[in-house]
């Protein structure tokens, strides 16, 4: 059946249904970063503290992606995504009672299936799609996180300002219940590629058979590493921006939400081409090399915002950052689905783990610097050393197959 499905010229209908949940997912994910101001203010914390809130969805994201791969063989893809957005669907719902706790049980909620996003995408697209379109097409499915953050950045802080960020969590529920819907339409059509594995597989034993991948694989021990900083990277411009740009640089809400939608969208703009580069002009491993350097400018220059800054440079900054940090997610997919083989299911969920292990850590430090030293440049000076660091590791692998 692999061999039929490679020859299709392109995967319209799977791409769109993996792109839908990407993006559903991530807006509820993205829903307190963007409204963090007022979220902090009327559970009568620190605003910078939406960085935990971050870290423990994709911190409990981490189970999930290593999970995923024998959940996808054993009850399929499309069932995948089917839990991705239940445990959305939890996590609005959790959310929307308010309270600290209900934000820390949310958060727990949505990192349950979030995980599963890209092994559920990689599972369904890879054998669909003609190898020079790899990158491409894979990149286009990754648009859902920045449009999924664009969406949030623009349209829930107005809302929240009418309705309050409680009813706000509550308004996403139709588009998810919808969805969980219509993907059982084409389940059984599409299901035809799993690989049912016992069920009797323990779990343990499915959480470590993607780490069995680095053994011998110094490409993709390196690739893992780097994609570890840039992803926390990537999610500390996401985390403090609003935060940042309201207490530091003069910003109201709606202005930092229009900072914020314009590093998504210049994530949306230049993520499939990137792709396009990877499968056409240079490999993808030098393409992330410059991204890294190009992500790790962008940090210490944002470490420098102040209200003394012309906001036109302050937007144009903030997009530069989202080209980068923003949009090395698709090549990088593509590169774990490249290096896996056979195994790009358990390959993919090693690379979400280690992205996702890049948000759980990374920002939680940018936010101990903030909290304690009370200072966003150096917050900020240390993730762009952290992404330098990455760019050499993955440089160093230019030798490697």
């Amino acid at each position: 059946m692999s061999a039929n499905l490679a020859q299709q010229p392109f995967p319209l209908w799977p791409l769109v249904a993996t792109l839908a949940t990407q993006t559903i997912a991530t807006l509820a994910a993205y829903t307190l970063p963007a409204l963090a101001p007022m979220v902090a203010a009327d559970l009568k914390v620190d605003g910078a503290w939406v960085g935990y809130f971050v870290s423990v969805v994709y911190g409990v994201g981490i189970g999930s992606s290593l999970f995923a791969a024998s959940f996808i063989h054993r009850h399929g893809a499309v069932r995948a995504c089917q839990l991705v957005l239940l445990s959305t669907l939890a996590m609005l719902l959790i959310c929307a009672q308010g309270g600290l706790l209900a934000v820390a049980l949310g958060a727990i909620a949505l990192g349950i299936g979030y995980g599963a996003t890209a092994p559920a995408a990689a599972h369904l697209l890879v054998p669909r799609t003609p190898p020079k379109l790899m990158n491409f097409v894979l990149s286009l499915r990754q648009i859902g996180v920045p449009l999924g953050g664009v969406i949030g950045a623009l349209l829930l802080p107005p809302v929240a300002l009418a309705l309050g960020w409680q009813n706000t969590m509550l308004a996403q529920v139709v588009p998810v219940v919808l969805l969980i819907v219509f993907l059982e339409i084409p389940r059984r059509r599409w299901e035809g590629s799993r690989i049912p594995t016992p069920a009797s597989t323990p779990f343990l034993v499915s959480l470590r058979a993607p780490f069995a991948l680095l053994a011998g694989n110094r490409a993709l021990t390196r690739l893992t590493v780097t994609c570890f900083l840039y992803s926390g990277t990537q999610l500390c411009f996401i985390a403090f921006m609003t935060v940042h740009l309201t207490s530091h640089a003069g910003f109201d809400l709606i202005a930092a939400g229009q900072a914020l939608a314009a590093f998504q969208v210049s994530g949306i703009v230049t993520r499939p081409i990137w792709g396009w580069l990877a499968d056409r002009v240079m490999s993808a491993r030098r393409l992330m090399v410059l991204q890294g350097v190009a992500m790790a400018t962008a940090a210490a220059m944002a470490g420098q915002f102040s209200a003394d800054w012309p906001a036109w440079l302050i937007l144009l900054i903030c997009a530069f950052a989202g080209t980068t940090a923003s949009g090395f997610t698709g090549i990088a997919y593509g590169e774990f689905a490249r290096l896996g083989g056979a195994r790009r299911t358990e390959a993919t969920g090693l690379g979400s783990s280690s992205m996702f292990a890049g948000v759980l850590v990374v920002p939680a430090l940018a936010t101990a610097i903030v909290t304690t030293l009370g200072s966003y440049a150096l917050a900020y000076g240390a993730v762009a050393v952290l992404a330098v660091i990455g760019a050499a590791a993955l440089s160093s692998s230019r030798r490697d197959p």
